[in-house]
């Protein structure tokens, strides 16, 4: 009789081999950022970020950023953004009650563009992400 091979049961966990979810983004502001509070007192501020595609059109890429500094309620459309997070599908009642759900960058870090130490602190936490893969 040959030993049987089982599959893990409906309670154990198979592990799941290491990853990475990194966005970075640098781009410009499609629009000014809209500021809400959420009925538990969190801000969120949600945007999009225009950048070049693949096949050099341009496409927006919905940003939220938990918590956002002050500065970010004055944006404007087309300013210069560099944005580094995680890619996150949510999910939410929509108008009607419905489940609807959304895919978007979740931000860790938002800097202005034009800011040189932004920039390089957005690389830099890019970069730490990518060497602990090694």
């Amino acid at each position: 009789m040959s030993p049987s091979k089982s599959s893990p049961g409906p309670r154990e966990q198979t592990p799941v081999p290491p990853g990475l979810n990194l966005v970075v983004l640098r781009g410009v502001a499609s629009s000014p950022a809209e500021m809400r509070t959420l009925p538990s007192g969190r801000r969120v501020a949600t945007l999009s970020i225009r950048v070049p595609g693949a096949d050099s059109r341009a496409t927006s890429v919905p940003v939220a950023a938990w918590d956002p500094p002050a500065w970010l309620a004055g944006l404007d459309a087309d300013e210069a953004l560099v944005v580094v997070g995680s890619l996150r599908r949510r999910f939410f009642r929509d108008g009607r009650g419905a489940t609807a759900s959304r895919v978007e960058v979740q931000a860790t870090t938002v800097g202005r563009g034009g800011q040189r130490r932004r920039r390089q602190a957005a690389a830099q936490r890019a970069t730490r992400a990518l060497t602990d893969l090694e």
